[in-house]
């Protein structure tokens, strides 16, 4: 059974097929085509809804000043209601920005995400009827979050061999596994989770067989930097597996996907495309006639500017 998510508040985003000299059959599913900009519209527009099932919400909390934050500010502005994003002082202004651009009261507070989180908190116990929305890790935002599969169910003509994503905190890798278990594809389908090198939360708890807390997170991939995955992608009814990619992988993907499909996305997104571009990564996880979707999760902190910037950087 498909996800209740309000079709106004999310789109369904279209998917672009690549074949690749070898045969294998590529599946581009464009995420980044969302109100916010990222896949998160799903997860949290599933959640903020079904709580307003319980009753009224007189305002949603936030403490993401990345893709969350802006896609809950964005789903607040369509369904009018007042929006607080809590942010570290660490937040791009590029990001504030857009956060008040979508009608976000935006509120600094702390060094870090877990000092906002906080600040975040303890709000939320002052005022009558809010809800904090958290950046990934809740039953609700995975439904909301697997409702892709749903959508590729339709637009694709088959089961893929591998479903590849970025992986941060785990929200968008677990939705995934949850649309492959309602759609019967569990058993024949790979998810292939890529993180930075600074980030690599996931591919820690893979070794480890649970989750293990990062010291810290020392990335440009910031979007990806959650200390600690949630424990449900460890999941043994579904075949995961991790990459890790550098920092200079992901943007070199950013700057290819650019010049081929004329799209702009955060080295987030690009750590789950450099395993398309760079040629050691593809001929790992891009087999001979076998079929593959990219999940390109797009990401709002980027711009021109910024790709020029790290195109810079890293000598590209």
């Amino acid at each position: 059974m498909s996800t209740a998510v309000v079709k106004s508040l999310i789109r369904r985003t279209p998917v672009l097929d690549v074949r690749l000299p070898n045969g294998c059959n590529v599946f581009l599913k464009m995420e980044n085509l969302q109100y916010s900009g990222s896949f998160k519209d799903r997860g949290m527009s599933h959640m903020i809804q079904s709580l307003q099932k319980s009753g009224n919400i007189t305002k949603l909390i936030s403490s993401s000043g990345g893709n969350a934050g802006h896609a809950v500010a964005v789903s607040g502005m369509k369904l009018k209601i007042p929006v607080d994003v809590y942010v570290p002082t660490t937040t791009l202004p590029l990001m504030i920005d857009k956060l008040k651009l979508a009608n976000a009261n935006v509120i600094v507070s702390g060094n870090n995400w877990n000092e906002a989180d906080k600040a975040a908190r303890e709000a939320l116990s002052k005022i009558s009827g809010a809800q904090y929305i958290p950046p990934f890790d809740h039953p609700l935002i995975w439904e909301g979050n697997s409702s892709i599969v749903d959508e590729l169910h339709e637009q694709i003509p088959v089961v893929p061999d591998r479903v590849i994503a970025s992986v941060g905190g785990g929200g968008l890798m677990r939705g995934l596994q949850l649309g492959l278990i309602r759609h019967g594809w569990s058993d024949k389908t790979t998810v292939i989770g890529v993180e930075t090198e600074g980030a690599a939360s996931f591919a820690a708890a893979k070794i480890a067989g649970k989750p293990v807390r990062l010291g810290k997170i020392d990335t440009i991939a910031t979007t990806l930097g959650a200390l600690e995955v949630t424990s449900s992608v460890l999941d043994p009814q579904i075949n995961s597996k991790s990459e890790v990619v550098t920092d200079k992988q992901a943007v070199k993907a950013c700057l290819k996907f650019a010049d081929e499909f004329r799209h702009v996305v955060e080295p987030s997104c690009g750590a789950a495309l450099s395993l398309l571009y760079d040629k050691k990564l593809a001929s790992k996880h891009f087999l001979p006639m076998t079929n593959v979707v990219v999940i390109v999760c797009g990401g709002s902190a980027v711009s021109l500017d910024l790709l020029a910037f790290w195109k810079n950087k890293f000598s590209l």
